[in-house]
């Protein structure tokens, strides 16, 4: 008979939940763990969500241009490594898209889309952020160069599974698959040597279902989509990633883009960066890159693959039919 999972822990979190599932009997760590991990995830949320006013974030938005501002080691290792993709991606990524977010009705502001907001959000500058918002890690402070609207839901999550990846290995677990919504990353394989099977959702509104299952050991994975949060207008679906460089949502044939990284948090910026790229720039870039990706488009009533890497096949990874696993892993969705 096939095995079952030892143990599972979970929480909620970012509006969504966070969840582990180890291969080892916890004991009377279970508490201490589940302590220390929503701890982690906790501390995330409070610094870099934009629906939280009192965030540091937040702060760094409501600060004045030129005016350096002390930030949390942790807010600046996400910001140094979203700058870093915005500046590998040509501006694709873009952590300063918290107007055009709130503007399109997707962020804590308003509920629906705003012309007006959208007209002022939409006015771009020719200096990139990468160059708009100087980091200075050494002394721990950060400053803008123009007006900003800092907006990580792009690459926070990726990052909150990386903490919660760190807090497991402080206490010595080898063998765990960490989950937050379409964000995960495993710890070793499981006990057994097998890899942990967690399975790629299917691009289809309204519907969860499997479109096949991806292995991971020792890897992180991230799935950036249109078909989880969107508005329909009109017949035209608007989803709630942004493309900065048109000042709207994306649109186009690709469904979702999933990404495979060696850390969560560069595997969340990459799906949201090669999602806004689409399958023609994206795969250029990809390619260039070295990423390994792959792409659901829709193609009329039907949704093709494109792949890179070991995402680009049936062997090693490469996503494959999906099929019962030996334990109940939860899917890569659509990230933030």
């Amino acid at each position: 008979m096939p095995k079952t999972c030892s143990e599972t822990l979970h929480g909620p979190t970012m509006g969504t939940r966070w969840s582990v599932t180890l291969d080892a009997q916890l004991g009377r760590m279970r508490a201490p763990l589940q302590q220390a991990l929503a701890a982690a995830v906790a501390e995330v949320d409070a610094q870099m969500s934009p629906w939280r006013p009192d965030s540091a974030i937040n702060e760094l938005n409501q600060a004045a241009a030129g005016q350096w501002l002390a930030l949390p080691a942790p807010v600046l290792e996400v910001l140094s490594a979203a700058l870093e993709v915005n500046r590998l991606s040509d501006g694709a990524f873009d952590p300063a898209v918290g107007a055009l977010v709130d503007a399109w009705g997707f962020g804590p502001v308003r509920d629906a889309p705003d012309a007006a907001a959208i007209r002022a959000a939409s006015v771009t500058s020719q200096q990139p952020t990468h160059q708009a918002l100087e980091l200075d890690l050494p002394q721990g402070r950060a400053r803008k160069h123009r007006p900003l609207q800092l907006d990580l839901c792009g690459i926070a999550k990726g990052y909150a599974v990386d903490r919660m990846a760190a807090v497991l290995q402080a206490h010595g677990v080898a063998h765990a698959l960490v989950a937050l919504d379409g964000e995960l990353r495993a710890l070793g394989s499981q006990a057994d040597g097998r890899p942990w099977a967690v399975a790629l959702e299917s691009p289809q509104p309204g519907r969860r279902a499997a479109q096949g299952v991806i292995e991971l050991q020792d890897l992180a994975v991230a799935t950036s989509g249109d078909y989880r949060r969107f508005f329909d207008i009109g017949g035209q679906r608007l989803s709630h990633t942004m493309d900065a460089r048109r000042g709207a949502p994306v649109r186009g044939e690709v469904a979702s883009v999933t990404v495979l990284a060696r850390d969560c948090m560069s595997a969340d910026a990459w799906a949201t960066a090669l999602l806004v790229l689409g399958a023609g720039e994206g795969l250029a870039l990809a390619q260039r890159l070295g990423l390994e990706a792959l792409w659901l488009l829709r193609r009329g009533e039907q949704l093709v693959q494109l792949g890179l890497g070991r995402l680009g096949g049936n062997t090693g990874l490469g996503l494959r039919a999906a099929a019962p696993a030996s334990c109940r892993h939860q899917r890569p969705g659509q990230g933030l």
